[in-house]
């Protein structure tokens, strides 16, 4: 999808991944680990944070992912998976020996105490406040640097994504977003046909960031919209 530019604007292309962006999309995603901005404070060990977020995606079911381009640049993505049991099975081999990694490395480098705290909250926190997500259902997630961040980029990565699922006989997909207000976050995704199945409070930001972090669970039913936009919002129910 070739978005013509506007006189003095960048061309934005909307592309499927292709094994070339690995590095890129691996950048990506350390820069805007920590709620749009980089991990770095928060985890230093990018290698290893962008392993846990991409391998599976970039490496065992690349076709499943698309890519904006800005002027010939990657600058943000769609990450889907269309197979859980694959992943599953995946993260059943590698996941241990990231985690022997991640530990080792504490006591080798060594990490800061900030790395060391992230650690810990993934291994003691994170299980519990990952919300519900839906078993043999689709997922994608997606990040988009600043300077490339626009609706119509967003819209249109996870369009083409929507649009390659349904095409595969794909009835719903699931994805899960952070939002800084519970209420708002409901509302939000109803606009674009997506009902909130679960949400939880995450705290790993806790010591960065003044406001509650909430990481909500979305579902989309694409049987009755396949694209990224829903009902209007005057006439969704208000959230409990």
């Amino acid at each position: 999808m070739d978005t013509p530019p506007l006189p003095g604007q960048p061309r934005r292309i909307i592309r499927l991944y292709k094994p070339a962006d690995r590095t890129a999309v691996r950048a990506i995603c350390a820069d805007t680990g920590f709620l749009g901005r980089p991990i770095d404070p928060v985890f230093e060990d990018r290698e290893l944070f962008a392993d846990y977020l991409t391998a599976y995606y970039t490496d065992e079911e690349p076709e499943s992912t698309c890519v904006c381009e800005l002027d010939g640049e990657v600058k943000g993505y769609v990450m889907g998976c269309r197979f859980p049991k694959r992943k599953t099975r995946y993260e059943a081999r590698k996941l241990p020996g990231l985690v022997l990694r991640g530990l080792w490395r504490c006591f080798t480098r060594p990490y800061s105490a900030a790395s060391r705290k992230y650690i810990w909250w993934i291994l003691t926190q994170a299980r519990r406040q990952n919300p519900y997500t839906p078993p043999n259902i689709p997922h994608f997630h997606f990040n988009i640097r600043p300077e490339a961040r626009s609706v119509a980029a967003t819209r249109e990565m996870v369009d083409m994504f929507l649009d390659y699922l349904v095409r595969h006989g794909e009835k719903q997909v699931y994805a899960q977003v952070v939002s800084y207000e519970s209420r708002r976050g409901v509302r939000m995704f109803a606009r674009y046909g997506f009902r909130v199945v679960d949400e939880r409070e995450v705290t790993k930001y806790r010591d960065y960031y003044p406001e509650k972090i909430y990481l909500f669970t979305i579902l989309k039913d694409l049987t009755l919209n396949p694209a990224l936009y829903g009902a209007d919002l005057h006439h969704q129910p208000e959230a409990e």
